[in-house]
């Protein structure tokens, strides 16, 4: 399944919120749209199904603090994000909600609303309660984050630069912001660019697996197909379970000759993402035609 990455599309391990409890809510969330929207338990892997588990838990525990203080506004916050990340987006978003009536200044709290809309779709009011965020709070770095990836991903690059941009101004930590830029970069055609940013985020999060992914594609398009099977491979390293980056790592093996580590990582991609074109295609292009197919079918179950 694709990626929409860590919180807002950016690593999951990025680099510290401005406020610990605003980035315990925002890195709560984060696994809610890494499970791109509605799926049944049988699409999750195991990782994402471990996730829901724990979040199920917060829950719970949260939902005791919630009785004894019904009117702490951060609680509601937390919760909300428990919810998210459990794929309850309804009930996350009538958390944040609550939060948001009892401190109406919560910036964290508009944010990660914003965050549950841009799951479900609604980027219209994700964009409002990204911008009030920002209102309430011009240093909160996650709102601007979230709002440069709805512009990236509507192709509206000098948009979403500008806010990954002055994201950056707040906090030169953010790899957040430095991966996400590197994304509009790379859509721009900027590939050096790209692997400079995607480098930033990687040595400001080393344990995140998506910028090392990004950054393989960078090498990927200028020819180094070494630099990029090397990061596609620390990729699936930090991640098991990441799909596209078995694939991709597959297609940079590909590229080098080296039939076995190609057809291996395409065959992992497709164990994970049953039917996933670049690993289907790229085994097709391994093995010829129908026989392909039929050992892409094989190994997607």
């Amino acid at each position: 399944m694709a990626r929409i990455g860590g919180a807002d599309g950016s690593p999951a391990t990025s680099g510290a919120l401005r406020r610990p409890r605003a980035a315990l809510a925002l890195l709560a969330v984060t696994g809610a749209l890494a499970l791109a929207g509605c799926q049944t338990s049988e699409m999750l892997s195991p990782s994402e199904q471990a996730a829901r588990a724990g979040a199920s838990q917060n829950v719970a525990s949260l939902s005791e603090v919630i009785a004894a203080n019904p009117q702490d506004a951060n609680a509601y916050n937390l919760r909300g994000s428990a919810y998210g990340r459990a794929g309850d987006y309804a009930k996350a978003i009538q958390d944040f909600t609550t939060a948001i009536k009892l401190n109406p200044q919560f910036a964290a709290a508009y944010s990660n609303r914003a965050l549950i809309y841009r799951g479900m779709g609604d980027t219209k009011l994700a964009i409002a309660d990204y911008t009030t965020a920002i209102q309430i709070d011009p240093s909160y770095t996650a709102a601007y984050v979230g709002l440069g990836n709805i512009y990236r991903q509507a192709g509206q690059y000098q948009q979403a630069l500008d806010n990954f941009n002055a994201a950056i101004k707040i906090n030169p930590n953010d790899s957040r912001a430095f991966h996400n830029r590197a994304l509009v970069e790379e859509a721009q055609g900027q590939h050096q660019q790209a692997i400079e940013d995607f480098g930033t985020a990687i040595s400001l999060a080393p344990s995140a697996a998506e910028p090392y992914n990004g950054r393989g594609l960078a090498y990927m398009a200028i020819g180094k197909f070494q630099e990029a099977a090397d990061d596609f491979t620390v990729a699936v390293s930090i991640d098991r379970n990441y799909a596209d980056a078995w694939a991709n790592r597959g297609d940079a093996f590909s590229k080098l000759g080296d039939v076995e580590k190609a057809r291996q990582s395409y065959r992992a991609a497709l164990s994970l993402q049953p039917n996933d074109p670049k690993a289907v295609q790229g085994l097709k292009a391994l093995s010829g035609g129908a026989a392909a197919a039929g050992d892409g079918t094989a190994t997607s179950g």
